[in-house]
């Protein structure tokens, strides 16, 4: 199998791995694999890594993928874990240059989450700056009174 496209491994530039670049795509496969290999092994690996020395008492963990990653933090956390899912029309999407990659973007890595779970907050991002500090205000104001 091919190993991750890890800076650490492979000497790959970390940042540009991180964000919409021709560069990130050429690697998204083999993280995808690598990633699917280490979940099948232990489906908390990357949970446990997220959370690792975590001492602050609010967590933003982003960017969940799979059924089984919100699972775990449930059955690790209970009622305390809040849910967001950030949405985006596809017409939004496409304004910040997304472009759909049959194989990628249908696979689990990137729609895992589309059913089966109940969402504490569904965050609209399509632009509207006033709306979405509205939505986060009243995100955070809820966080402040469950401290």
């Amino acid at each position: 199998p091919t190993e991750p496209p890890s800076p650490q491994e492979n000497g790959l530039d970390f940042q540009r791995l991180l964000d919409a670049s021709t560069y990130k795509e050429m690697f998204r496969q083999d993280m995808i694999r690598w990633g699917e290999e280490k979940r099948n092994t232990d489906p908390g690996f990357f949970c446990r890594a997220a959370v690792e020395g975590a001492l602050q008492p609010v967590w933003v963990v982003s960017d969940t993928r799979r059924l089984s990653d919100v699972e775990w933090f449930r059955d690790t956390y209970g009622d305390v874990v809040q849910t967001v899912r950030v949405v985006a029309t596809e017409e939004t999407r496409k304004r910040r240059n997304w472009v759909f990659v049959t194989g990628v973007d249908d696979a689990e890595s990137e729609c895992g989450l589309d059913q089966g779970v109940a969402f504490d907050w569904v965050i609209t991002n399509d632009g509207d700056k006033v709306a979405l500090g509205k939505q986060l205000e009243m995100l955070v104001q809820s966080i402040h009174r469950s401290l």
